[in-house]
């Protein structure tokens, strides 16, 4: 077992490398992801048919994609990032190198907590280098995409406060809120499984998405009922928007924040972390 850090505020790498086979979500085919230690800080993506040298993960690389979060790094993209990326930061790691296979990342049950349980087995150890620190907020931050909104305000500690409102009667209005270790992370967050409608799954499909979804990989509900219980959490929706966007946030950091997010989607958290990425520089220049 793992003794999970208790904070985000110290260096942390893997003790040793392990790797996840699985079906993508949307391009259905199988790929595979190695997770290494590094000694350097940040996260870095190098891919197995290349010799190319591993490239650090930056804000600037995102992608706005449907129903996913990519990157584009190098010339190439790497897809259906956000549940590893959650893992990655919702645990504490720091330093960590990823090796892809393909061009989009496994599924594997719909949720981070197999990327999690892939960490465990390689174990923690301190990283021999400090990690990129995470600056304060100094004021308030606002941002929207029509209805959806996010709101930052300055705090002692990183939490999360997430609100959804769906029509469909199993979800209908859900709120969840908690103050983020790596250990809330793991238990209250990780497990949480993505979320979809049987009305949209055609339509989802037409347009080449979701050929790898199936009800082993996501809860999915008819408008009724979910199709394939039991939950895991009551509001198993509501903890999976958080760890979506733990993951948008993964390659900015966690702000010393209260974040409030209002039906939050991938495109307003990358909207929240350019904001942030903006603030960290511009707080440095100014230092």
């Amino acid at each position: 077992m793992v003794n999970w850090p208790s904070n985000y505020d110290d260096p942390w790498t893997l003790a040793g490398s392990v790797s996840r086979t699985g079906v993508c979500l949307h391009s259905g085919q199988v790929t595979e992801v190695h997770l290494c230690p590094s000694r350097k800080p940040g996260i870095h993506l190098s891919w197995m048919d290349s010799k190319d040298p591993p490239i650090t993960l930056h804000p600037s690389q995102v992608r706005d994609t449907p129903l996913c979060t990519s990157l584009e790094v190098g010339g190439r993209r790497l897809s259906m990032v956000e549940h590893l990326l959650a893992a990655i930061a919702g645990c504490g790691i720091t330093h960590v190198q990823i090796v892809a296979s393909g061009g989009e990342v496994p599924l594997l049950d719909g949720s981070s907590i197999e990327w999690v349980e892939a960490i465990e087995e390689a174990g923690l150890q301190h990283a021999p280098t400090l990690a990129k620190k995470t600056l304060p907020l100094e004021k308030p931050l606002v941002l929207n995409r029509g209805s959806s909104v996010v709101a930052v305000t300055p705090a002692e500690k990183f939490s999360l406060v997430g609100l959804i409102d769906f029509p469909y009667r199993p979800i209908g209005k859900q709120m969840f809120s908690v103050i983020l270790t790596p250990e809330v992370f793991v238990k209250e967050i990780a497990p949480a499984r993505t979320f979809g409608f049987l009305d949209q799954v055609e339509e989802l499909r037409e347009t080449g998405l979701i050929r790898g979804g199936t009800l082993d990989n996501a809860l999915v509900c008819d408008g009724e009922k979910w199709i394939n219980p039991p939950l895991r959490f009551a509001d198993e929706p509501i903890r999976h928007k958080l760890l979506d966007l733990i993951g948008d946030l993964a390659l900015v950091g966690f702000p010393k924040a209260q974040v409030l997010v209002y039906r939050g989607s991938h495109g307003l958290h990358s909207d929240l972390a350019s904001e942030l990425h903006k603030h960290s520089s511009n707080f440095a220049k100014d230092s």
